[in-house]
This record gives C-alpha cells, structure tokens and sequence, in this order.
C-alpha cells in the first residue's frame, strides 16, 4: 500500500462511535507532516466536550492539533464546541446552535488550496447528522472528500463496515481505505479473523492493523512528499 496518494481531502469516519478516529487521524496527520506533507487538520463540531474556565474544551481537537504541530487556534480547528455527548447536528439544536455548513465547506475548501492534505474528523459514522438534515456523507460530498474508514477490531464489526462502505458507494463516495483498530486489549477469534475476512468480502483495501496502543503513524501508509 504504499503507493496510496493523501492530497486533497480526507475524512476520518468510523463504523460508530468510539472505534478510533481521533487516534487514527492523529496518527494520519503525524504520519503525512514527518513525511513532509503540508497539512491541517479540522473537527468541524465536537460534541460532548468537558467545561474548561466556563467553556467547552474539544479535547479531540487539541488531540489533532498536536499531532499536526499546527499553530493554528483551536478555534479555527474546531469551529462548533458543544457539552452534551450527543450526535452534533441534534446537540447543536438542544444547544440552540446553527451549524452553517455552507460555511464550513468554502471554509475548508480554501484551506485546502494551501495544503497537500486536509484531514477531517468526523463523529461517530458516516451517517450522524452534522447538522439539520445534512449528516456526514453530505457533508463528505460537498467538499469532494475522500473517506478513511476506522473500524473497532470486535464482534459486529464486518456488518458495521459493510453497511458503511454501502452507504458510501450509494452516496458516490470515494473510500481510501479502511484501518482496523484494536481499541480494547485482549484478542478473540472475532478480532484475530477481521482483517482476513474484510479482504474476503469487500475490495476496499486494508491499509493498516494497527494493535491496542499502537502509534497509528507508524502502521499508516504514507508517500514521502516529492520534493
């Protein structure tokens, strides 16, 4: 796999909530800068954010942030930042928060102009509203971005990653790649088969295993930038 090519968009998705995606998408975005890619990073809302001096902290944010070495603010990185652990199209509505998502799209469309890779996070999976009517997969094809998909090595994953790879080829999405992450120690026969029966049963590539604790970027395929 290590002719995969990063430029352009990519969205960190994820079969469901707490599968990784922070994880890998740090590792991608430390990955891609130590290989001298130029690259940023965005959570577009983060939703269930502890209160910090009276404010919502985006912890994953901060996360993606480090991992980029970015100067940026946390602000410009995270744009929408709210307390209750919900999807957050519907904790921006309890909240009384617009989402603007046509913002967010210019927004990031010309941010990427400056960059060779503009890693997103998502929340929770592909089809988690973002806003009113508008969940990730809209999103995703607004800004022509290409998916990484983020899967939880545990019994119910091969359904979870299916129903997601289905939902993006029904939505014309592009799909990178899948990672499986084992977000829980220990191993099974469900978790020790994954990878060997994915292969089987979808020709979206396996492009890393990465093992409880494991650094992402040093099991996530990467071309050196040329030049």
């Amino acid at each position: 796999m290590s002719e995969v090519w990063w430029q352009g968009i990519t969205l960190v998705t994820g079969t469901d909530t707490g599968v990784g995606k922070t994880w890998v998408a740090c590792g991608l975005a430390r990955a891609l800068t130590d290989d001298g890619w130029i690259v940023a990073v965005r959570k577009p809302v983060e939703s269930g954010c502890e209160l910090v001096d009276g404010e919502p902290f985006p912890e994953d944010a901060a996360a993606l942030r480090a991992a980029s070495g970015s100067l940026e603010p946390v602000e410009d990185i995270c744009a929408v930042r709210l307390v209750e652990a919900l999807a957050p199209g519907i904790a921006a509505e309890r909240a009384g928060v617009r989402i603007d998502v046509d913002r967010l799209v210019r927004e990031y469309r010309v941010r990427a102009e400056d960059l060779d890779c503009l890693v997103v996070e998502g929340a929770g999976g592909l089809l988690v509203p973002l806003a009113s009517g508008i969940s990730y997969a809209d999103f995703a094809s607004r800004l022509d971005a290409r998916l990484l998909v983020v899967v939880a090595a545990r019994l119910g994953a091969i359904n979870h990653t299916l129903l997601t790879l289905e939902a993006a080829l029904a939505r014309g999405l592009e799909v990178i790649g899948i990672v499986v992450n084992h977000a829980s120690p220990g191993e099974d026969l469900a978790t020790r088969t994954l990878v060997e029966s994915l292969r089987d049963l979808t020709d979206v590539p396996i492009l890393a295993e990465v093992p409880h604790g494991a650094d992402p970027a040093l099991h996530l395929p990467s071309r050196r930038r040329a030049g």
